[in-house]
């Protein structure tokens, strides 16, 4: 099949790419000529394992291609999918120009069309936003269908989780769409899902929140442990061996960050403050994410007193490893506090240091974890590579992450909530 993806974002590219590996035609499209240019020479305008191997591929076998031209993209394909971000706005509130803009434009060139086009939203989008896109794309009586085709991709495994998925989720007005839809992945063997546009939106809030409110969970009670002299990770591995519960997600730490769970739990109260209904749980869930990383500044302060005029190394930077999205990353909240409170910053990160310098100018960025840790007077674990859990010294260390391997932690170690 002939698809058009608008947007090259991580779902974006990603959607494209492996769309592309299960031999389908695809046109990604972007404003940004940059990373239109590097999906045309092969490589992926993002860092995703596996990603630029499947680019480099499809491009090759000129089943992958990529344009800032929309026009010519929708016009050449018959299925095209919005893949563009939806950030929060400082509310919670989801911003959707980006949504909006992109069904403005597709609907001008799908008057030009003739036969049925079928439009895909992928953006995590709030309850009726894929009614109100349908309803901006019919205004000149176009002949379309519009399906809700939510993600479950986590950064890191993205490639994977498209190709090996739990579940196909479909969400359409019209059974016929969500069957031309159901074609596009043949290829891939899992249960597919069929319901209305609203609720394929909303079992993609509802997998984020239960998600995001596991991890803070397992965080509260690993800040309980943490008073009790209990590890937390034998209690989650206890709890994890109920089939009820599952030992997914259970991993306590500097907490939750990146593109999704903050973005989309945020969204999810704002949505359900409009209707008059106080979603306490996911309330709580967020405010013991946003304290959770500055805990590990409490414990810093208990082994070299105040911070102000101290060398503190901040190891990773992304907000999980394999990926340089620093997104919500618990690394950034740190930053941000050890500068108000005069330290001076040494950070190292394998791939997202020159993400974080757009934010960070003013701090030292390492070439290695070697050099951070010669260069600093305490370090701080943000981020679980696998490179840091080989590292042996006896400065002060708070493990955000657990990654420090138990025959290594010197005697100024400490864990974050273990």
């Amino acid at each position: 099949m002939k698809v058009s993806v608008v947007g090259t974002g991580y779902v974006g590219i990603v959607t494209g790419a492996c769309l592309a590996e299960l031999g389908h035609v695809i046109i990604c499209v972007d404003v940004d000529k940059k990373k239109v240019n590097a999906i045309n020479g092969g490589k992926a305008p993002i860092f995703e394992s596996g990603l630029d191997g499947l680019i480099r591929k499809n491009v090759r076998k000129k089943r992958l291609s990529a344009t800032r031209n929309l026009e010519n993209a929708v016009l050449e394909s018959e299925i095209t999918f919005i893949c563009v971000g939806t950030p929060s706005k400082e509310s919670g509130e989801t911003d959707l120009k980006y949504v909006f803009g992109a069904a403005q434009q597709i609907g001008k060139v799908l008057r030009k069309k003739k036969g049925r086009h079928l439009v895909i939203v992928k953006s995590t989008v709030p309850l009726g936003t894929s009614e109100k896109i349908s309803e901006i794309l019919g205004e000149k009586r176009v002949n379309f269908g519009i399906c809700m085709n939510p993600e479950f991709l986590r950064e890191g495994n993205a490639v994977y989780d498209f190709m090996k998925p739990d579940r196909i989720v479909i969400g359409c007005e019209k059974k016929k769409d969500a069957l031309v839809l159901k074609k596009l992945y043949t290829k891939i063997n899992t249960p597919v899902l069929i319901t209305n546009l609203r609720t394929a939106e909303m079992i993609k809030y509802a997998s984020n929140s239960f998600l995001a409110t596991k991890v803070s969970f397992i965080n509260e009670i690993g800040n309980i442990c943490k008073k009790l002299g209990i590890d937390v990770y034998e209690v989650a591995n206890g709890m994890g061996m109920d089939k009820r519960i599952g030992p997914y997600f259970l991993q306590a730490g500097a907490g939750f960050g990146g593109s999704c769970f903050p973005k989309d739990v945020s969204s999810l109260v704002y949505e359900a403050k409009k209707i008059k209904y106080g979603p306490r749980l996911l309330e709580s869930a967020l405010e013991i994410n946003r304290e959770q990383p500055l805990k590990m500044l409490e414990l810093l302060r208990g082994k070299i007193g105040s911070l102000d005029g101290k060398r503190i190394g901040v190891l990773g930077l992304a907000f999980k490893e394999n990926t340089d999205d620093i997104r919500e990353s618990p690394a950034n909240t740190v930053i941000k506090r050890l500068k108000e409170e005069g330290a001076m910053v040494h950070a190292y990160d394998p791939k997202a240091v020159e993400n974080m310098r757009k934010i960070h100018a003013d701090i030292n960025y390492e070439k290695s974890a070697a050099d951070v840790i010669k260069k600093s007077d305490a370090l701080l674990i943000l981020t679980e590579w696998r490179e840091f859990a080989s590292i042996k010294t006896d400065k002060p260390m708070i493990d955000g992450r657990h990654i420090i391997k138990k025959s290594l932690r010197g005697k100024n170690y400490d864990g974050l909530c273990w």
